[in-house]
């Protein structure tokens, strides 16, 4: 085959980066009726109206208030007045009179077990958020108002007739600590696989998941089994999608061991479940039975084998490996075969060879789509080849697809890392151009190209106010694009009220979020509110990273408070996050800045003992460190070490460093200056060393021989 050919060269062993994706928080809609208490600026939110009120009750009268400038006073249970009456106006609240209106009904029995229904109204609760909304809050709230309206005040699903409708009424009423299968003693044969079929489909979208897994264990105990190569295709990705893939091994591994089950389309059902619920070893041993029993795969087989692969770490050739051994099965092509191959060479970086693979799946008839001319853009751009990005974008619009909105946010992100605003801009125009709405992505990269820059939060935060204008929820990776932006500026005050904001609406910080505070912080050499934010996130029980603990270190250190230092090493220590030679350096420098130099051959012993080799940064930082306080002769000794390691920096900093060595050396330690100099000069970064044949002028003629020669040549003279 010539793709093959043409592969054969790559890479053998490239390590797979699977990045994660920060998943989007959930949007909570803010409810349409509130009530404003005259003894606090709290609204309370009316979300318990029954589901056939097709308006909101008390509008109407909020509305002529908010004319009047007049708040409602709410009811306050067991609060009477000084006389024991009530008062007047309580006779013409409309809450009062609507609830008097009501019947009293006997609360329902409690129950543990729940229906999780579209419909469902949730219980009074109360505003998360101080004081009135402003005009961009109202319209940001609008749209999601509206889609709730509509949700809550649509009919409830009816509930089909016959026998599915009847164990769908027992799911929904299902007592505490019981199972559906227990009550299922009336079904015993009289219902059919395709009426278990359409109960499955009705639990699903119920979302009963446990329910449903139930039933499907009830129905293989039936005889003859009701269990069918249709069922499992259900039930096994229901679970999957719910996270229960122990439950789905356990199903898969309890078939009946019928040959009607020995179908391709149960083992890709019970390894796309597998793979949704994170579970890829599991996956790949699904696989392994599936040659085991003889079972022809198919492209679907394929595509999630390959994703499963990715997921697991193979490498780019593994997989191509395992793609040539499905094409020798008489495995066909598809597209989302080759979408999955060229995905995970996309991972590693192979962009050519991913090239090749496309234009071989157009040779054989298979059109691209814009999903895999994603996939390549998005290579070329986390590769800094925006060029080449910015091709494939032209040639998919030239075949006649139409760029989708991941398409320019992947353009969007590739300038932003520039640091291109205006380029940022113009994508977002011709994305409105095509009528392509701009998403919470599109606006996270024109706030982040704005804010890695000096001084330009405040473009940062006018980007930030258009997406809430344009009725976009932000989510962490805006708030932390528009912390960074105040961060980098020196607003450290803003950063963290933006940090505030973003708890206050809801949205849950992520690591990332907290690592981009602490470093606005750092910056400004606030160390007790450093203390504040590291606390804090202990109590959230987040972990750092590498990069939240070298910035609480560096902070704590460039202040002179060494000692918490060194319990940010210990405490990240304890966590598995052990100090690296980037780790020392920072120490190091905040030890010379501080007037502590003597320290240092101190650190660099510890770093022996952890087996950490020092760098050109921790000679370069010893060296400096020693030039400020005229410690010349340990300048020299350093810089000597540094040399004979081969730890040289690049040649602007080394030219510098030398440049700095001369002029002192013009000054002092001449003689040291030579000899580094030597060292310098030669090839291999050391000398070796000359022969001394003479000491000093007193000795300028005499060759020092050997005492059992000298003896020798006395005799011969005698």
């Amino acid at each position: 085959m010539a793709l093959t050919q043409q592969l054969q060269h790559f890479p053998a062993s490239v390590s797979v980066v699977v990045s994660g994706k920060c998943s989007p928080v959930p949007r909570f809609p803010k409810s349409h009726l509130f009530l404003f208490s005259s003894k606090s600026s709290k609204p309370l939110c009316l979300c318990a109206t029954p589901p056939s009120s097709a308006s909101p009750i008390f509008l109407p009268y909020l509305h002529e208030q908010d004319q009047d400038g007049e708040q409602a006073e709410p009811e306050e249970d067991g609060v009477e007045g000084g006389d024991g009456e009530v008062d007047e106006e309580d006779d013409d609240d409309p809450i009062r009179r609507f609830f008097k209106s009501r019947a009293t009904t006997q609360d329902p029995p409690l129950e543990a077990r729940f229906s999780l229904q579209k419909n469902r109204r949730s219980s009074w609760r109360l505003s998360s958020f101080d004081g009135a909304e402003d005009e961009s809050d109202t319209e940001y709230a609008s749209t999601a108002e509206k889609c709730q309206m509509r949700s809550l005040e649509s009919e409830p699903r009816a509930v089909p007739e016959g026998v599915p409708g009847e164990i769908l009424r027992i799911a929904r009423d299902l007592p505490e600590n019981s199972t559906l299968g227990e009550f299922l003693g009336d079904f015993n044969g009289s219902i059919s696989s395709r009426e278990c079929l359409q109960v499955l489909g009705l639990l699903e979208q119920e979302r009963l998941v446990t329910c449903a897994l139930y039933f499907f264990e009830w129905m293989g105990l039936q005889e003859p089994s009701l269990v069918t190569p249709r069922a499992c295709s259900v039930v096994f990705p229901m679970l999957g999608r719910a996270g229960m893939g122990e439950e789905l091994m356990v199903l898969f591994e309890n078939l009946p061991s019928k040959k009607q089950l020995r179908d391709v389309h149960v083992y890709n059902a019970a390894i796309s479940g597998l793979m949704s619920s994170g579970r890829y070893r599991d996956a790949w041993k699904v696989y392994e039975t599936m040659e085991a029993n003889n079972v022809r795969p198919d492209h679907v087989t394929c595509s999630i084998v390959i994703t499963v692969m990715r997921k697991m770490g193979k490498s780019a050739k593994d997989v191509w490996e395992f793609f040539e051994r499905m094409n020798r099965k008489g495995v066909e092509w598809s597209l989302e075969v080759m979408g999955a191959l060229i995905k995970s060479f996309c991972d590693e970086g192979l962009k050519k060879e991913a090239l090749i693979i496309q234009s071989e799946m157009e040779n054989k008839g298979i059109t691209s789509n814009v999903i895999i001319y994603n996939t390549i853009m998005d290579a070329y751009s986390k590769s800094n080849q925006i060029e080449e990005a910015e091709g494939l974008f032209s040639e998919m619009k030239a075949k006649g697809l139409k760029p989708s909105a991941a398409s320019f946010n992947i353009l969007m992100d590739a300038y932003s890392r520039r640091m291109q605003p205006e380029i940022v801009e113009k994508l977002l125009s011709e994305m409105q151009l095509m009528g392509l709405k701009p998403n919470v992505n599109s606006y996270t990269c024109l706030i982040s190209a704005y804010g890695r820059q000096k001084n330009m939060s405040d473009k940062a935060a006018d980007s930030f106010l258009k997406m809430r204008k344009a009725n976009i929820k932000p989510n962490c990776h805006s708030y932390t694009s528009l912390i960074h932006a105040y961060s980098v500026s020196g607003w450290h005050e803003k950063a963290y009220a933006t940090f505030e904001n973003m708890q206050r609406e809801g949205t849950k910080p992520s690591i990332e979020t907290y690592t981009t505070l602490l470093d606005a912080f750092r910056r400004a050499g606030n160390t007790e509110v450093l203390m504040k934010i590291w606390k804090m996130m202990i109590k959230e029980k987040i972990g750092g990273t590498r990069v939240t603990f070298n910035i609480l270190l560096d902070g704590f250190a460039k202040q002179g408070q060494y000692v918490e230092a060194r319990d940010v090493i210990s405490e990240f220590g304890n966590m598995g996050l052990g100090p690296t030679v980037m780790t020392y350096n920072m120490l190091m420098n905040a030890y010379a800045r501080g007037g502590q130099h003597s320290k240092l051959p101190q650190l660099l012993k510890e770093m022996a003992t952890l087996n950490l080799k020092p760098d050109s940064v921790t000679y370069s930082t010893m060296i400096y460190a020693y030039v400020r306080v005229r410690d010349f002769r340990r300048a020299f000794f350093y810089h000597k070490k540094m040399v004979k390691s081969g730890q040289v920096p690049d040649a602007k900093s080394y030219d510098k460093l030398r440049a700095i060595l001369d002029v002192k050396a013009a000054i002092k330690n001449r003689k040291d200056k030579s000899a580094i100099l030597g060292i310098i000069n030669s090839k291999m970064g050391s000398v070796k060393p000359k022969r001394k044949r003479k000491k000093d002028e007193f000795w300028k003629n005499t060759i020092r021989q050997h005492p059992r020669t000298r003896s020798l040549s006395a005799d011969n003279k005698g």
